[in-house]
Protein backbone atom coordinates (compact mmCIF):
# COMPACT_ATOMS: atom_id res chain seq x y z
CA UNK A 1 0.00 0.00 0.00
CA UNK A 2 1.17 3.51 -0.88
CA UNK A 3 1.80 6.74 0.97
CA UNK A 4 1.53 10.00 -0.96
CA UNK A 5 2.89 13.47 -0.19
CA UNK A 6 1.31 16.51 -1.85
CA UNK A 7 3.24 19.79 -1.76
CA UNK A 8 1.20 22.99 -1.32
CA UNK A 9 -1.54 24.52 0.80
CA UNK A 10 -4.40 25.69 -1.42
CA UNK A 11 -7.65 24.50 -2.92
CA UNK A 12 -5.83 22.83 -5.80
CA UNK A 13 -3.79 20.74 -3.36
CA UNK A 14 -6.92 19.91 -1.34
CA UNK A 15 -8.53 18.54 -4.53
CA UNK A 16 -5.37 16.59 -5.44
CA UNK A 17 -5.23 15.03 -1.97
CA UNK A 18 -8.91 14.05 -2.09
CA UNK A 19 -8.38 12.34 -5.45
CA UNK A 20 -5.41 10.34 -4.17
CA UNK A 21 -7.49 9.30 -1.14
CA UNK A 22 -9.98 7.60 -3.45
CA UNK A 23 -7.34 5.19 -4.75
CA UNK A 24 -7.57 1.74 -3.12
CA UNK A 25 -3.77 1.62 -3.36
CA UNK A 26 -3.24 4.65 -1.12
CA UNK A 27 -3.33 4.37 2.66
CA UNK A 28 -2.26 7.85 3.76
CA UNK A 29 -2.18 11.24 2.08
CA UNK A 30 0.05 13.92 3.58
CA UNK A 31 0.01 17.58 2.54
CA UNK A 32 2.89 19.96 3.27
CA UNK A 33 2.13 22.46 4.61
CA UNK A 34 -1.59 21.96 3.84
CA UNK A 35 -4.30 23.95 5.61
CA UNK A 36 -6.64 23.17 8.53
CA UNK A 37 -9.64 22.74 6.21
CA UNK A 38 -8.05 19.62 4.75
CA UNK A 39 -8.26 17.87 8.12
CA UNK A 40 -12.05 17.72 7.65
CA UNK A 41 -11.36 15.18 4.89
CA UNK A 42 -8.80 13.18 6.87
CA UNK A 43 -5.77 14.62 5.08
CA UNK A 44 -2.70 14.75 7.32
CA UNK A 45 -1.09 18.19 7.51
CA UNK A 46 2.70 18.32 7.62
CA UNK A 47 3.99 21.62 9.09
CA UNK A 48 6.85 22.02 6.61
CA UNK A 49 7.05 24.94 4.17
CA UNK A 50 6.78 24.06 0.48
CA UNK A 51 10.17 25.78 0.04
CA UNK A 52 11.98 23.81 2.77
CA UNK A 53 13.33 21.21 0.35
CA UNK A 54 15.76 19.52 2.75
CA UNK A 55 13.09 19.09 5.43
CA UNK A 56 10.56 17.79 2.88
CA UNK A 57 13.09 15.28 1.54
CA UNK A 58 13.88 14.12 5.08
CA UNK A 59 10.16 13.68 5.81
CA UNK A 60 9.62 11.73 2.56
CA UNK A 61 12.53 9.43 3.41
CA UNK A 62 11.45 8.88 7.03
CA UNK A 63 7.84 8.12 6.05
CA UNK A 64 8.83 5.98 3.05
CA UNK A 65 6.71 8.13 0.74
CA UNK A 66 5.97 6.32 -2.54
CA UNK A 67 5.01 9.40 -4.57
CA UNK A 68 5.32 13.15 -4.14
CA UNK A 69 3.08 15.41 -6.23
CA UNK A 70 3.89 19.14 -6.47
CA UNK A 71 0.96 21.56 -6.64
CA UNK A 72 2.28 25.16 -6.77
CA UNK A 73 4.61 26.86 -9.22
CA UNK A 74 7.16 28.49 -6.90
CA UNK A 75 8.83 25.29 -5.57
CA UNK A 76 8.87 23.93 -9.13
CA UNK A 77 10.60 27.08 -10.39
CA UNK A 78 13.18 26.75 -7.59
CA UNK A 79 14.04 23.12 -8.39
CA UNK A 80 12.14 20.93 -5.92
CA UNK A 81 11.93 18.11 -8.49
CA UNK A 82 15.70 18.25 -9.11
CA UNK A 83 16.31 18.05 -5.34
CA UNK A 84 13.94 15.12 -4.74
CA UNK A 85 15.30 13.15 -7.70
CA UNK A 86 18.87 13.75 -6.53
CA UNK A 87 17.80 12.15 -3.22
CA UNK A 88 16.40 9.13 -5.10
CA UNK A 89 12.74 9.97 -4.41
CA UNK A 90 9.81 9.53 -6.79
CA UNK A 91 8.25 12.92 -7.59
CA UNK A 92 5.86 14.15 -10.29
CA UNK A 93 6.62 17.53 -11.82
CA UNK A 94 9.00 19.36 -14.17
CA UNK A 95 12.60 20.10 -13.33
CA UNK A 96 13.71 23.70 -12.83
CA UNK A 97 14.87 24.16 -16.43
CA UNK A 98 11.50 23.05 -17.87
CA UNK A 99 9.54 25.06 -15.30
CA UNK A 100 10.91 28.19 -16.98
CA UNK A 101 8.04 27.85 -19.47
CA UNK A 102 5.95 29.25 -16.63
CA UNK A 103 8.47 31.16 -14.54
CA UNK A 104 9.73 33.28 -17.46
CA UNK A 105 7.34 34.81 -19.99
CA UNK A 106 10.28 35.74 -22.24
CA UNK A 107 11.61 32.16 -22.14
CA UNK A 108 8.15 30.90 -23.13
CA UNK A 109 7.89 33.39 -26.00
CA UNK A 110 11.30 32.35 -27.34
CA UNK A 111 10.31 28.68 -27.01
CA UNK A 112 7.07 29.20 -28.97
CA UNK A 113 8.82 31.16 -31.69
CA UNK A 114 11.53 28.51 -32.00
CA UNK A 115 8.99 25.68 -32.32
CA UNK A 116 6.34 27.47 -34.43
CA UNK A 117 3.66 27.36 -31.74
CA UNK A 118 0.99 30.01 -32.46
CA UNK A 119 0.88 32.90 -29.99
CA UNK A 120 0.41 36.68 -29.93
CA UNK A 121 3.13 38.86 -31.48
CA UNK A 122 5.28 40.33 -28.72
CA UNK A 123 8.42 42.21 -27.75
CA UNK A 124 10.51 41.82 -24.59
CA UNK A 125 12.03 44.80 -22.78
CA UNK A 126 14.55 45.28 -19.99
CA UNK A 127 14.29 49.04 -19.45
CA UNK A 128 11.49 51.58 -19.28
CA UNK A 129 12.73 53.91 -22.05
CA UNK A 130 12.49 51.29 -24.80
CA UNK A 131 9.23 49.85 -23.44
CA UNK A 132 7.57 53.27 -23.26
CA UNK A 133 8.70 54.29 -26.75
CA UNK A 134 7.41 50.98 -28.14
CA UNK A 135 3.99 51.09 -26.52
CA UNK A 136 3.05 54.55 -27.85
CA UNK A 137 3.32 53.17 -31.38
CA UNK A 138 1.05 50.17 -30.78
CA UNK A 139 -2.71 49.80 -31.19
CA UNK A 140 -4.77 49.29 -28.05
CA UNK A 141 -5.85 47.38 -26.09
CA UNK A 142 -2.41 45.92 -25.43
CA UNK A 143 -1.20 43.25 -22.99
CA UNK A 144 1.64 43.88 -20.52
CA UNK A 145 3.16 40.93 -18.67
CA UNK A 146 5.68 40.79 -15.84
CA UNK A 147 8.34 38.26 -16.79
CA UNK A 148 8.43 36.22 -13.56
CA UNK A 149 5.87 34.38 -11.46
CA UNK A 150 3.01 36.56 -10.24
CA UNK A 151 0.43 34.09 -8.83
CA UNK A 152 -1.90 34.60 -11.80
CA UNK A 153 -1.94 38.38 -11.30
CA UNK A 154 1.04 39.50 -13.42
CA UNK A 155 -0.94 40.42 -16.54
CA UNK A 156 -2.44 43.83 -17.26
CA UNK A 157 -4.61 44.78 -20.23
CA UNK A 158 -4.26 48.48 -21.06
CA UNK A 159 -7.21 49.95 -22.91
CA UNK A 160 -5.38 53.19 -23.86
CA UNK A 161 -1.79 54.17 -24.55
CA UNK A 162 -1.78 56.44 -21.52
CA UNK A 163 -2.88 53.54 -19.32
CA UNK A 164 -0.17 51.36 -20.87
CA UNK A 165 2.48 53.99 -20.17
CA UNK A 166 1.33 54.31 -16.56
CA UNK A 167 1.45 50.54 -16.03
CA UNK A 168 4.94 50.26 -17.51
CA UNK A 169 6.25 53.24 -15.53
CA UNK A 170 4.87 51.78 -12.31
CA UNK A 171 6.55 48.41 -13.02
CA UNK A 172 9.94 50.02 -13.59
CA UNK A 173 9.54 52.35 -10.62
CA UNK A 174 9.20 49.24 -8.45
CA UNK A 175 12.04 47.39 -10.17
CA UNK A 176 14.34 49.20 -12.65
CA UNK A 177 15.70 45.81 -13.82
CA UNK A 178 12.26 44.38 -14.54
CA UNK A 179 11.82 42.28 -17.69
CA UNK A 180 8.48 43.06 -19.33
CA UNK A 181 6.75 41.32 -22.23
CA UNK A 182 4.38 43.48 -24.29
CA UNK A 183 2.12 41.65 -26.71
CA UNK A 184 -0.88 42.05 -28.98
CA UNK A 185 -4.33 41.70 -27.44
CA UNK A 186 -6.09 38.58 -28.72
CA UNK A 187 -9.85 38.61 -29.24
CA UNK A 188 -11.79 35.43 -28.49
CA UNK A 189 -12.88 33.12 -25.67
CA UNK A 190 -10.12 31.95 -23.38
CA UNK A 191 -9.96 28.41 -22.00
CA UNK A 192 -7.60 26.10 -20.16
CA UNK A 193 -6.02 22.98 -21.61
CA UNK A 194 -3.97 20.73 -19.34
CA UNK A 195 -2.18 17.44 -19.81
CA UNK A 196 -0.30 15.03 -17.57
CA UNK A 197 2.94 14.18 -19.39
CA UNK A 198 6.08 12.11 -19.10
CA UNK A 199 8.53 12.19 -21.98
CA UNK A 200 6.37 11.52 -25.07
CA UNK A 201 3.38 10.12 -23.15
CA UNK A 202 0.46 12.58 -22.89
CA UNK A 203 -2.82 12.31 -20.95
CA UNK A 204 -5.18 15.22 -21.77
CA UNK A 205 -7.59 16.59 -19.19
CA UNK A 206 -11.01 17.89 -20.32
CA UNK A 207 -11.16 21.51 -21.46
CA UNK A 208 -12.20 24.01 -18.81
CA UNK A 209 -12.77 27.75 -18.50
CA UNK A 210 -11.46 29.87 -15.63
CA UNK A 211 -12.87 33.29 -14.64
CA UNK A 212 -9.90 35.54 -13.86
CA UNK A 213 -11.60 38.86 -13.18
CA UNK A 214 -12.82 39.62 -9.67
CA UNK A 215 -16.29 40.89 -10.56
CA UNK A 216 -19.30 39.75 -12.59
CA UNK A 217 -19.21 40.30 -16.38
CA UNK A 218 -15.40 40.01 -16.30
CA UNK A 219 -14.93 43.37 -14.62
CA UNK A 220 -12.44 44.38 -11.94
CA UNK A 221 -8.80 43.36 -11.43
CA UNK A 222 -7.18 40.09 -12.43
CA UNK A 223 -7.13 37.41 -9.74
CA UNK A 224 -5.84 33.89 -9.41
CA UNK A 225 -9.29 32.74 -10.56
CA UNK A 226 -12.83 33.15 -9.19
CA UNK A 227 -14.42 30.00 -10.56
CA UNK A 228 -14.38 27.46 -13.37
CA UNK A 229 -16.47 24.88 -15.19
CA UNK A 230 -16.11 21.95 -17.58
CA UNK A 231 -16.81 20.87 -20.28
CA UNK A 232 -17.39 23.83 -22.62
CA UNK A 233 -20.60 23.37 -24.63
CA UNK A 234 -20.20 26.68 -26.51
CA UNK A 235 -16.89 25.61 -28.07
CA UNK A 236 -16.39 23.57 -31.29
CA UNK A 237 -16.68 19.83 -30.68
CA UNK A 238 -13.22 19.14 -32.12
CA UNK A 239 -11.47 21.86 -30.10
CA UNK A 240 -9.74 19.45 -27.70
CA UNK A 241 -8.34 17.41 -30.60
CA UNK A 242 -7.23 20.62 -32.30
CA UNK A 243 -5.47 21.84 -29.15
CA UNK A 244 -3.76 18.47 -28.78
CA UNK A 245 -2.57 18.43 -32.37
CA UNK A 246 -1.63 22.09 -32.85
CA UNK A 247 -0.40 23.03 -29.37
CA UNK A 248 0.33 20.15 -27.00
CA UNK A 249 2.15 17.78 -29.35
CA UNK A 250 4.49 20.55 -30.65
CA UNK A 251 5.10 21.69 -27.06
CA UNK A 252 6.10 18.22 -25.88
CA UNK A 253 8.20 17.67 -29.01
CA UNK A 254 9.85 21.07 -28.47
CA UNK A 255 10.80 20.29 -24.88
CA UNK A 256 12.31 16.97 -25.91
CA UNK A 257 14.13 18.59 -28.84
CA UNK A 258 15.58 21.22 -26.50
CA UNK A 259 16.80 18.51 -24.14
CA UNK A 260 14.44 19.60 -21.36
CA UNK A 261 12.84 17.20 -18.88
CA UNK A 262 9.24 16.70 -19.96
CA UNK A 263 7.39 15.38 -16.92
CA UNK A 264 4.52 16.62 -14.78
CA UNK A 265 1.71 18.88 -15.95
CA UNK A 266 1.67 21.17 -18.96
CA UNK A 267 -1.11 23.77 -18.73
CA UNK A 268 -1.74 25.94 -21.76
CA UNK A 269 -3.90 29.03 -21.50
CA UNK A 270 -5.48 29.32 -24.95
CA UNK A 271 -7.74 31.72 -26.80
CA UNK A 272 -9.85 30.73 -29.79
CA UNK A 273 -9.47 33.66 -32.20
CA UNK A 274 -10.97 34.15 -35.67
CA UNK A 275 -7.56 33.08 -37.02
CA UNK A 276 -7.39 29.92 -34.90
CA UNK A 277 -5.87 28.87 -31.56
CA UNK A 278 -3.26 31.08 -29.90
CA UNK A 279 -1.28 30.42 -26.71
CA UNK A 280 -1.65 33.06 -24.02
CA UNK A 281 0.65 31.44 -21.48
CA UNK A 282 2.15 28.22 -20.20
CA UNK A 283 1.89 26.92 -16.65
CA UNK A 284 3.81 23.83 -15.59
CA UNK A 285 1.37 22.63 -12.94
CA UNK A 286 -2.33 22.05 -12.49
CA UNK A 287 -4.48 25.18 -12.57
CA UNK A 288 -6.27 26.64 -9.58
CA UNK A 289 -9.34 26.69 -9.63
CA UNK A 290 -9.59 24.35 -12.65
CA UNK A 291 -8.21 21.36 -10.73
CA UNK A 292 -11.09 21.52 -8.26
CA UNK A 293 -13.64 20.94 -11.03
CA UNK A 294 -11.57 18.64 -13.27
CA UNK A 295 -10.26 15.97 -10.88
CA UNK A 296 -13.80 15.10 -9.68
CA UNK A 297 -14.50 14.22 -13.34
CA UNK A 298 -11.69 11.64 -13.40
CA UNK A 299 -13.17 8.15 -13.10
CA UNK A 300 -9.83 6.30 -13.29
CA UNK A 301 -7.49 5.65 -10.35
CA UNK A 302 -5.38 8.82 -9.98
CA UNK A 303 -2.46 7.11 -8.23
CA UNK A 304 -2.27 4.44 -10.94
CA UNK A 305 -2.44 7.12 -13.66
CA UNK A 306 0.58 9.01 -12.31
CA UNK A 307 2.68 5.93 -11.54
CA UNK A 308 1.96 4.46 -14.98
CA UNK A 309 3.10 7.70 -16.60
CA UNK A 310 6.27 7.78 -14.50
CA UNK A 311 7.00 4.23 -15.72
CA UNK A 312 6.81 5.77 -19.21
CA UNK A 313 3.74 3.78 -20.18
CA UNK A 314 0.51 5.20 -21.62
CA UNK A 315 -2.27 5.02 -18.99
CA UNK A 316 -5.84 4.07 -19.87
CA UNK A 317 -7.94 6.93 -18.55
CA UNK A 318 -11.71 7.48 -18.30
CA UNK A 319 -13.42 10.82 -17.65
CA UNK A 320 -16.99 11.76 -16.77
CA UNK A 321 -18.55 12.99 -20.03
CA UNK A 322 -22.31 12.95 -19.40
CA UNK A 323 -22.57 15.91 -17.02
CA UNK A 324 -21.06 19.29 -16.13
CA UNK A 325 -18.99 20.39 -13.14
CA UNK A 326 -18.96 24.01 -11.99
CA UNK A 327 -17.18 25.65 -9.08
CA UNK A 328 -17.38 29.07 -7.43
CA UNK A 329 -14.53 30.58 -5.42
CA UNK A 330 -15.35 32.36 -2.17
CA UNK A 331 -12.81 35.07 -1.37
CA UNK A 332 -12.23 37.60 1.40
CA UNK A 333 -13.27 41.23 1.04
CA UNK A 334 -10.31 43.25 -0.28
CA UNK A 335 -8.96 40.45 -2.52
CA UNK A 336 -6.71 40.58 -4.53
CA UNK A 337 -4.87 43.58 -2.99
CA UNK A 338 -5.54 43.48 0.77
CA UNK A 339 -7.82 40.58 1.70
CA UNK A 340 -9.43 40.76 5.10
CA UNK A 341 -8.19 38.13 7.56
CA UNK A 342 -9.93 36.49 10.45
CA UNK A 343 -13.38 36.16 8.81
CA UNK A 344 -15.30 33.29 10.40
CA UNK A 345 -16.04 30.53 7.87
CA UNK A 346 -19.60 29.15 8.14
CA UNK A 347 -20.32 25.45 8.43
CA UNK A 348 -20.73 24.22 4.85
CA UNK A 349 -21.35 20.53 5.45
CA UNK A 350 -24.21 19.37 3.24
CA UNK A 351 -26.01 16.32 1.85
CA UNK A 352 -26.37 17.79 -1.66
CA UNK A 353 -23.07 16.46 -2.98
CA UNK A 354 -21.52 19.94 -3.01
CA UNK A 355 -17.76 19.53 -2.76
CA UNK A 356 -15.71 21.89 -0.60
CA UNK A 357 -12.01 22.59 -1.04
CA UNK A 358 -10.29 24.95 1.37
CA UNK A 359 -7.47 27.37 0.54
CA UNK A 360 -6.76 30.56 2.51
CA UNK A 361 -7.91 29.39 5.95
CA UNK A 362 -6.39 28.97 9.38
CA UNK A 363 -7.73 27.77 12.71
CA UNK A 364 -8.69 30.03 15.63
CA UNK A 365 -10.51 28.81 18.75
CA UNK A 366 -11.27 25.51 16.99
CA UNK A 367 -12.96 27.29 14.08
CA UNK A 368 -11.84 28.04 10.53
CA UNK A 369 -11.18 31.70 9.69
CA UNK A 370 -9.83 33.38 6.57
CA UNK A 371 -6.06 33.83 6.25
CA UNK A 372 -5.72 34.72 2.56
CA UNK A 373 -7.51 36.00 -0.52
CA UNK A 374 -9.22 32.96 -1.97
CA UNK A 375 -10.71 31.21 1.02
CA UNK A 376 -12.51 28.16 -0.39
CA UNK A 377 -14.31 26.78 -3.42
CA UNK A 378 -17.68 25.08 -3.74
CA UNK A 379 -18.37 22.79 -6.69
CA UNK A 380 -21.18 20.60 -7.99
CA UNK A 381 -21.78 18.17 -10.85
CA UNK A 382 -25.19 18.28 -12.57
CA UNK A 383 -26.78 17.43 -15.91
CA UNK A 384 -26.51 20.98 -17.30
CA UNK A 385 -24.60 24.19 -16.60
CA UNK A 386 -27.89 25.87 -15.64
CA UNK A 387 -28.57 23.09 -13.12
CA UNK A 388 -25.07 23.54 -11.68
CA UNK A 389 -25.64 27.27 -11.28
CA UNK A 390 -29.03 26.83 -9.59
CA UNK A 391 -27.86 24.19 -7.11
CA UNK A 392 -24.64 26.01 -6.26
CA UNK A 393 -25.91 29.57 -6.07
CA UNK A 394 -28.98 28.56 -4.06
CA UNK A 395 -26.58 26.97 -1.56
CA UNK A 396 -24.06 29.84 -1.56
CA UNK A 397 -26.62 32.63 -1.33
CA UNK A 398 -28.04 31.06 1.83
CA UNK A 399 -24.69 30.50 3.57
CA UNK A 400 -22.14 33.03 2.36
CA UNK A 401 -22.38 36.68 3.37
CA UNK A 402 -20.13 39.76 3.52
CA UNK A 403 -17.26 40.20 4.15
CA UNK A 404 -16.90 37.00 2.10
CA UNK A 405 -17.35 37.67 -1.63
CA UNK A 406 -17.94 35.67 -4.82
CA UNK A 407 -18.94 36.08 -8.44
CA UNK A 408 -22.56 35.41 -9.42
CA UNK A 409 -22.03 34.52 -13.09
CA UNK A 410 -19.62 31.58 -13.25
CA UNK A 411 -20.45 29.56 -16.36
CA UNK A 412 -22.45 32.32 -18.06
CA UNK A 413 -20.46 32.04 -21.30
CA UNK A 414 -21.60 28.43 -21.64
CA UNK A 415 -25.23 29.54 -21.84
CA UNK A 416 -24.79 32.01 -24.72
Amino acid sequence: MAQVLVIGSGGREHAICKKFQKSPQVTTVYCAPGNPGMALDGITQVPISEMAFDALIEFAQEQAIDLTFVGPEVPLSKGIVDAFQAAGLVIFGPKKASAQLESSKSFAKDFMQRHDIPTASSETFHDSVQALSFVVQQPTPIVIKVDGLAAGKGVAIAKTRTEAQNIIQALYDRNPQQTVVIEDYLVGQEFSYMCFVNQDKIVPLPLSQDHKRLLDQDLGPNTGGMGAYSPLPQMPKDLAEQAYREIMQPTVAGLLEDGLNCSGVIYVGLVLTSAGLRVIEYNMRLGDPETQILLPRLKSDFYTLIQTLLANRQPEVTWQTAAYTLGVVVAAEGYPKQPQKGILIPDLTNDQGIQITYAGVTEKDHQLVSSGGRVLMLATTQETIADCQKVLYDFIDQRIAAPLIYRHDIGAKALK
